[in-house]
């Protein structure tokens, strides 16, 4: 579809909407637009970047949400770009030539509630590329990030339409972070120049890459020992997922810095795969029916944390400061929803020691060099013991078989 029509089909059914707002299910719309070619990748601070929160914005309005930005819906920020990928990017109140100005976007359902609970997904992405693109090819390509994560914003936008005609003790703030993949940005400069009152943030809802839920309806919950209340709350409402707890309230997306700020977080995740960070991530690879099923479910978490009042906050244990540093890679991405033993394979990169060895997706390593891989994180301290050049075996469970590979590093 020619992109003059798109646009043109799309104005028509926000347009259509009476003033009177009622629901509309419009995520596989808001997908489609949001990771189309004409906003080029949304890369934080480009044309297409404003085009996105335009947009997002428009939808905000035809909800008849009230504007909570610091300019309508919008909340601009400048920052100052790393010049290598191991320098950190900086805020700045200057716009100088090395300055590049963001925005959030920001939407509010106002219940007259001395509390409110934060829904957020970024909606920038990598443009052409960027340093955190995992594409390898030659000609430069478009990385629309369908699930990365136009996603989370049309789940973020279902939400409002759904909690507009609900009656809550909690009013609802919606925020479509800029800035998250050059490090959470958008989410720490809110939280540093909140547009309502940080203490009456109850709890924060992240939502990232949660586009590609498999047959397995497996789905990840980040956060859910940030308050006690959670664990139970998301099990007494769960008829549909298969869910792996992750009780730690930090992690490389925007719940973290709501996180760092005292409020309980719950981030959902429905999982890794091999278009992450490359060109082909898009929107006809999206779980469109999974994303209505997750929607259902946390309307349904959000209604039945009403009655409890502020949320009391639990500090947890930050696990990525655990994480060990390792000089070698063994090719493989990790099954991420895997709550077995072991450390599930998921996809496998050509020309790396895993696919060399014979290593196949969906086999399970269990054992690396000397050290048993029960987890993840055992699976990483056994990775960081090697250099490249050096030589090890690795035990794999395939179905029912356990079988031994030499792999070369």
């Amino acid at each position: 579809m020619k992109l003059i029509f798109k646009i043109f089909f799309f104005s028509l059914i926000i347009a259509s909407c009476s003033k009177k707002y009622s629901y509309v299910n419009m995520i596989k719309a808001d997908v489609e637009y949001l990771s189309s070619d004409s906003l080029q990748g949304r890369e934080t601070g480009s044309k297409g970047e404003k085009i996105a929160a335009k947009y997002i914005a428009e939808r905000f309005k035809q909800m008849n949400l009230v504007p909570k930005g610091e300019e309508n819906f919008f909340q601009d920020f400048n920052f100052k770009p790393a010049k290598n990928p191991h320098e950190q990017v900086s805020f700045s109140n200057t716009k100088e030539n090395d300055v590049i100005t963001a925005r959030n976007v920001i939407g509010f359902i106002d219940n007259n509630s001395d509390k409110t609970v934060v829904f957020g997904a970024h909606y920038d992405h990598l443009g052409y590329g960027s340093n955190s693109s995992l594409y390898r090819g030659e000609v430069e390509k478009i990385h629309n990030g369908a699930d990365d994560n136009a996603s989370g914003v049309a789940l973020m936008l279902d939400l409002a339409g759904k909690l507009k005609s609900i009656a809550s003790q909690n009013n609802y703030l919606f925020v479509a972070f800029s800035g998250e993949e050059m490090g959470l940005l958008g989410s720490n400069y809110f939280v540093k120049n909140p547009t309502t009152s940080i203490e009456s943030i109850n709890y924060m809802i992240n939502m990232d890459m949660v586009g590609r839920l498999k047959e397995d309806k497996s789905l990840a919950i980040y956060g859910v020992g940030t308050s006690p209340i959670f664990k139970q709350t998301l099990k007494s409402n769960n008829e549909v997922f298969s869910i792996i707890e992750n009780e730690s309230g930090m992690g490389p997306s925007d719940h973290t810095s709501f996180y760092l700020a005292d409020i309980p977080v719950l981030h959902f995740f429905t999982g890794q795969h091999s278009d992450y960070h490359k060109p082909s991530d898009d929107f006809e690879k999206i779980n469109y029916k999974g994303i209505e099923l997750l929607s259902n479910y946390i309307i349904n978490i959000v209604k039945d944390l009403n009655d409890n009042g502020k949320l009391p906050f639990r500090a947890t244990k930050n696990e990525s400061q655990a994480v060990p540093r390792f000089k070698v890679s063994l090719g493989v991405m990790p099954d991420y929803l895997f709550d077995g033993e072991g450390m599930k394979i998921d996809g496998i990169s050509a020309d790396k020691p895993a696919q060399k060895a014979g290593i196949l997706k969906g086999d399970i390593v269990i054992k690396l060099g000397g050290e048993n891989v029960i987890d993840m994180m055992s699976y990483m301290k056994a990775l960081s013991k090697f250099k490249s050049g050096e030589s090890t075996l690795v035990t794999i469970k395939r179905g029912e078989k356990k079988i031994e590979k030499e792999i070369v590093f």
